[in-house]
Formats: structure tokens, C-alpha cells, sequence
């Protein structure tokens, strides 16, 4: 069962697709928020989750304040999925998210958005080259100081990552790694 922690929605079960999605644990969920919490990043942030399956990341950063939430997945039934239970993250008192069914390459290639904060949950079995690729697309998306929350399985290693972005740490969980990391300061 997976469910919303904390924040308006808090206690709210969620949907979870038939198949083809991994959701993220509610332990390893409640690591990555405690996280963002003890840094304020939540509250009044921009969100984008790719990979977005259920859209339990998302939807949870929504429930803790956050300003506006992207979901964005390139699976029609997950997408549905993920609109069911951003209307009822929205009803509880939270911030309506936009849910889009594309694959992430296809819509970092045409958003004039930016975010403050971004989770990656790619499938385990996606390749390295297409994650760093998605990670090269994200960077044009994201303000100056966003963080971006980037969750694999714990056998893929250090993801490749591209000039603009720098690994800050990563939390391991079993057989998931969570890779916190942020935009490399621009030269002045």
C-alpha cells in the first residue's frame, strides 16, 4: 500500500498502477522528505517527478506545500494512475498537479518551465546513457539552486552525470541508492 506521509494529504492511500511501475517505498520516502524538510525545500517549491508512475514523489512534495507539481510519465495507465490521485492529493487541500503523459526526454525538450525540485525514479533496467541523457535535458529546467533527487538500484553505480550537475551524497536503502544532486554554481 502506498500512501501520502505527511502534509495536508497525509495518510491518504494512493493507487498504484497494475504494472511496469516500481513505487517507491514509504521508508525510503520518508528518508528523502525528512531530508527536504530539514532544508525548507518543499514548501513553495516548483516540482517535477519523472518517472512519475503513481506519482506518490510528487504528489507527496505537494501535500508538504509545494507551490506546483509536474508528474510526468510516458505510460497512458500509470499516467491515469497518477491523475486519479492528484485529484485526491488536490481535494484534501493540496496543490492541484499537472499530470503528462509523455516520456521525459519529450517534454524536458519542450518546457519553458523551471524547478526548484526534481525526482528521477527511472525504471532500474533503463540504460545509463538514456538516464544521463534525461539528466543532460533536465538542466536548462532547473534554477540555480534546484536539487534533484535521483533514485536507481543500488548495483547501477554512481550515475553519469553531465558538467552542470555535482553528486552531493548518496543514501543507500537496500537495493536503492538515492543520489542527492545539485547544479554546479555558474562562474561569475
Amino acid at each position: 500500500m502506498t500512501r501520502i506521509i505527511a502534509g495536508v494529504a497525509g495518510s491518504l492511500t494512493l493507487k498504484v498502477p497494475d504494472a511496469g511501475t516500481r513505487p517507491t517505498s514509504d521508508r525510503v520516502r520518508e528518508s528523502i522528505f525528512s531530508a527536504l524538510d530539514a532544508r525548507g525545500l518543499c514548501d513553495g517549491a516548483h516540482v517535477l517527478d519523472l518517472f512519475a508512475g503513481s506519482g506518490a514523489l510528487g504528489l507527496e512534495a505537494a501535500s508538504r506545500g509545494a507551490a506546483s507539481v509536474v508528474l510526468v510519465d510516458s505510460a497512458k495507465p500509470a499516467a491515469k494512475v497518477a491523475q486519479r490521485n492528484a485529484d485526491a492529493v488536490a481535494k484534501a487541500g493540496a496543490e492541484r498537479a499537472l499530470v503528462v503523459a509523455q516520456t521525459a526526454l519529450a517534454y524536458l525538450g519542450q518546457t519553458t518551465r523551471t524547478f526548484d525540485l526534481v525526482f528521477l525514479d527511472p525504471p532500474y533496467d533503463l540504460p545509463p546513457a538514456q538516464v544521463a541523457a534525461v539528466l543532460q535535458a533536465l538542466v536548462p529546467t532547473l534554477v540555480d539552486d534546484a536539487v534533484v533527487v535521483l533514485e536507481q538500484a543500488t548495483r547501477s553505480g554512481s550515475p553519469a552525470l553531465p558538467s552542470d550537475l555535482e553528486l552531493e551524497r548518496t543514501r543507500k536503502h537496500g537495493d536503492t541508492a538515492v543520489h542527492w544532486l545539485a547544479r554546479r554554481p555558474t562562474a561569475t
